[in-house]
């Protein structure tokens, strides 16, 4: 049986995990071992920044829908359940953008929620 030395792939998968590694610093951009490691742990981070960036996103638009109910009379959390009974189906996202770009529109929606909460 011929020996078969991978020429191709291997290099093709080495060429592939160094270009990731070529913007490390000292021997994890050289080094074949040390690249390889630093790589993957990267993209593990890289897929788990992935995940964590809904969740600090979904965190802000909170915070900022809290900051702007405040002035009328309101908390975040009595303003949401004010939505639901009134059956406004805006999502977080776009009641902080309102929130922050048309003060004035996003007033209607926190008296449209306040009469869901008196009814």
């Amino acid at each position: 049986m011929p020996r078969a030395k991978r020429g191709v792939k291997a290099r093709r998968r080495r060429n592939r995990i160094l270009k990731a590694a070529s913007g490390f610093r000292s021997g994890r951009r050289k080094i074949w071992r040390r690249a390889v490691e630093a790589v993957h742990k990267a993209w593990a981070h890289a897929y788990r920044g992935r995940k964590l960036k809904k969740r600090d996103m979904r965190r802000l638009w909170i915070v900022r829908i809290n900051a702007a109910t405040r002035p009328h009379g309101l908390s975040y959390s009595r303003f949401i359940h004010g939505l639901e009974r009134s059956g406004v189906e805006l999502d977080r996202r776009a009641l902080a953008e309102l929130a922050v770009s048309d003060p004035d529109a996003f007033g209607l929606v926190v008296e449209s929620a306040k009469a869901g909460l008196a009814a």
